[in-house]
């Protein structure tokens, strides 16, 4: 029996010791990376815009040079997220295809030609005593970006952070950590071939969630975190941090359809919004429909039942179509991610104000009506980062703002909100010039 005992308490002693190594090696790894960023940071906040774009270029012609071997590494991922069992959605927003690298390619290059955010004069006065003071456009410093399965977001985030010269810290999840790293690798080429430091953007070499809470803590060398990824990801970042955060949380998308909506562009606006791509942020997750406009809810219900969409309806819906599923209190805060579609029926534009008010995550809302008074009640009475008329909640998307690309969509009120692009990296600072003044 003591022998048993003693056995037990050293296996025990020997796992704890094991993880200590383990925690103690990947809080060496995170300080070591951490203060490669501030160090490349330093220098990134003075290199040329053409030096920059240089480096995005030929990233985007090693990604075409290298499609087989990232695509081979994609493979992988896909394999081991079957073998996990992600959710079809999840699985597509991890597949990367041709078009989809070439979609990447493209949108560095297009990072490229955006005009450089940093040095831009913001302001400029001159007070009564002479001094002349501007208000210029400067970097953040260093960012972390924590990202689940998407791997497009390993270019995106890399990129948009050097176009405005701030040196990048990605953490990929476990799901795409062979696509995002082959993707990483052709980033750090082209940041070799313009001559910049290829510390400037750094890839975390581990999935261990202990490298996520080490980051948190790295406010020495850190300066903003931009949680990418579900509601666990967003809370943990929350909860955790303590560096400021931009934060991208879920979206759950309302469409609304108003009395005075022309029928056949809200038939097209909602299979768009809804079913162009369930996986996305901007996808829409509730269907909200004016009590008033009840005669156009059939051809809807019938076109996204056609179309392979679950609808989990109120129980006005749930009469009117057998083949709805009676949704419950949970449905109307879900972010699906999947061909699902929460619909209700509300009291005009205020019932659907008072809706979103209760249950959106503040990301994506949108209004169909031909009757402009009601849009404009709408637009500003709804406070999410996005608002539209008569569009597809689809376009919530940097690159279709005509960004280049974005991080991510932030939900939160602080600096950055909506699409996360490359003004948004950027922070400003005072440049005051005298001629010898003193403060009476």
């Amino acid at each position: 029996m003591l022998v048993g005992v003693l056995l037990f308490t050293e296996m025990i002693w020997s796992w704890y010791k094991d993880s200590m190594i383990v925690s103690q090696n990947i809080i060496k790894v995170m300080l070591d990376i951490g203060n490669k960023a501030k160090r490349a940071s330093r220098t990134l906040a003075n290199v040329s815009a053409s030096q920059k774009n240089y480096a995005l270029i030929s990233a985007a012609e090693m990604l075409r040079e290298k499609v087989k071997s990232i695509l081979g590494e994609n493979s992988q991922d896909l394999i081991a997220a079957r073998k996990k069992g992600l959710s079809p959605a999840m699985q597509d927003r991890l597949k990367l295809d041709n078009i989809r690298v070439e979609a990447i390619a493209t949108s560095l290059e297009e990072i490229a030609k955006l005009p450089d955010p940093v040095g831009r004069t913001l302001a400029n006065w001159q007070r009564p005593n002479g001094l002349d003071i501007s208000r210029k456009s400067v970097p953040l410093g260093v960012i972390g970006v924590i990202f689940e399965s998407r791997p497009n977001v390993t270019a995106d985030a890399g990129a948009l952070c050097l176009k405005a010269s701030n040196a990048s810290i990605l953490r990929c999840g476990s799901d795409s950590f062979l696509s995002s790293n082959a993707i990483f690798d052709c980033l750090k080429g082209g940041l070799k071939k313009a001559g910049l430091p290829e510390d400037a953007i750094q890839f975390v070499p581990s999935t261990d969630r202990e490298a996520v809470g080490q980051m948190l803590k790295m406010s020495d060398t850190i300066d903003i975190i931009i949680p990418r990824g579900g509601r666990s990801l967003v809370d943990r970042v929350k909860r955790e941090s303590r560096i400021p955060i931009f934060a991208h949380l879920e979206g759950i998308c309302h469409l609304y359809i108003d009395v005075e909506a022309d029928p056949r562009k809200a038939l097209d606006l909602v299979l768009n919004s809804k079913l162009r791509r369930t996986g996305i942020c901007g996808a829409c997750e509730t269907l909200l429909i004016d009590k008033a406009a009840i005669k156009i809810a059939p051809t809807l219900l019938n076109n996204l039942i056609k179309n392979g969409c679950e609808i989990r309806g109120d129980k006005e819906l749930c009469a009117m179509d057998k083949r709805v599923i009676e949704a419950n209190v949970a449905d109307w805060d879900t972010e699906y991610l999947a061909a699902i579609l929460s619909v209700k029926f509300v009291n005009g534009v205020q019932g659907a104000i008072d809706h979103i008010q209760n249950h959106s995550s503040g990301h994506t809302d949108s209004i169909v009506t031909e009757n402009i008074t009601t849009a404009e009640i709408f637009l500003n009475n709804v406070d999410s980062a996005i608002v539209m008329h008569n569009t597809s909640t689809q376009f919530a998307d940097g690159n279709e703002f005509g960004m280049g690309a974005e991080i991510g969509i932030s939900t939160g009120r602080i600096h950055a909100r909506g699409p996360v692009g490359l003004e948004q990296l950027t922070i400003f600072k005072y440049i005051v010039r005298g001629n010898g003044q003193t403060r009476p």
